[in-house]
């Protein structure tokens, strides 16, 4: 999955009673913060499981690392994160509400306590798209200078200018957006931008935001570099 996010955005509600943003309620178990699912359908990829499940008289979606998992089987879980309207390229669906679920276990026990592989890492858009030459801001630097020299940006809030190439609208509370202006160091030719602000695909935009280096979110979401809390430059 090589775009949610990360590197992430990237925030619609489930069937039933489960709120926008919220983890369904925790059923009162021995320990009050662990959840119990039971399993409704099963979907297998080659990196993930996607799991229909029921809690609490409401049916949802969520995704966990790849594992052997039936219908009618009965799971414990955690910590969890929402995503709307993710897009599954392998499977070729989207879905309106998805959670991305860590410590998933058969013993209620163990469900917190596990740490399973990390999800796949989110860095860049699926491909340098062609045909986008885009100058830099006024103050502001190309991408790959950005990249090139990012030991000297960590921390500092810069300006960047690009094309909208991929946006995943409410993500944790924020807009992820990627950025590319047709410059690249190596193979980083992508800018992951978080913002609050609404833009469109294909606008050439400016963000002003921090600098951030090895950016871990957890469940997966890690960042060798990304643009935080970025406001547009009208």
């Amino acid at each position: 999955m090589k775009s949610f996010l990360v590197i992430i955005a990237i925030l619609v509600a489930f069937t039933g009673c489960v709120k926008k943003n919220k983890v369904p309620t925790a059923q009162t178990l021995a320990n009050p913060s662990i959840h119990q699912v039971k399993v409704e359908e099963v979907i297998q990829t080659s990196n993930y499981t996607y799991l229909k499940v029921s809690e609490n008289n409401a049916e949802f979606w969520m995704a966990v690392n790849h594992q052997e998992a039936t219908p009618g089987e009965v799971y414990y879980y955690e910590q969890a994160m929402e995503m709307n309207n993710f897009n599954s390229k392998e499977l070729n669906r989207t879905f309106e509400s998805i959670f991305f679920v860590q410590g998933l276990s058969k013993e209620q026990s163990v469900a917190g306590a596990q740490t399973p592989q990390a999800m796949k890492p989110v860095k860049n858009a699926d491909a340098k798209k062609q045909g986008v030459t885009v100058a830099p801001a006024q103050d502001g630097l190309t991408i790959a200078k950005l990249y090139a020299d990012r030991s000297n940006f960590e921390g500092k809030k810069i300006k960047m200018k690009g094309q909208v190439v991929k946006m995943n609208e409410g993500v944790m509370g924020k807009n992820w957006i990627h950025i590319q202006d047709g410059t690249a160091d190596s193979e980083n030719f992508d800018l992951t931008v978080t913002t609050l602000d609404i833009v469109k695909l294909d606008e050439v935009v400016t963000f002003e935001g921090n600098i951030s280096l090895k950016k871990d979110f957890g469940y997966g979401y890690f960042y060798e570099l990304i643009m935080e809390d970025a406001t547009l430059v009208k």
